[in-house]
C-alpha cells in the first residue's frame, strides 16, 4: 500500500532539511511511520491477510533500524523524532 502523493508530501515537507529531502532519516522514518499506521489499520479489518502482516513486519524493522542509526548519531535529533512522531522507545 503506497502513500498517497499529498501525504508524502507533506511529510517530506515537516521532516525533511529542504523541500525536495527525500533520502534523510528523519523523513524515511517518518514516511515509515505513515505506512505501518495504514497497513496496521488493514491488518485490523483482514485478520488473515498474512502477506500483509509480513509486509508490516519488515517496515517496522526497517524503522526500527533507521531509528538506531539516529540514535548512534544524534541522541537529541532522535527524541525530537521520537516525540514528533508519538512513537514509544
Amino acid at each position: 500500500m503506497a502513500l498517497r502523493k499529498e501525504v508524502k508530501d507533506k511529510i517530506v515537507k515537516e521532516f525533511g532539511i529542504t523541500p525536495n529531502d527525500t533520502g534523510s532519516s528523519a523523513v524515511q522514518v517518518a514516511l515509515l511511520t505513515e505506512n505501518i499506521r495504514e497497513l496496521t489499520e488493514h491488518c485490523k479489518k483482514f485478520a488473515k491477510d498474512m502477506s500483509s502482516r509480513r509486509g508490516l513486519l519488515k517496515l517496522v524493522c526497517q524503522r526500527r533500524s533507521f531509528l538506531s542509526y539516529i540514535e548512534k548519531k544524534d541522541a537529541d535529533a532522535y527524541k525530537k523524532i521520537i516525540g514528533r512522531l508519538g512513537l514509544k522507545k
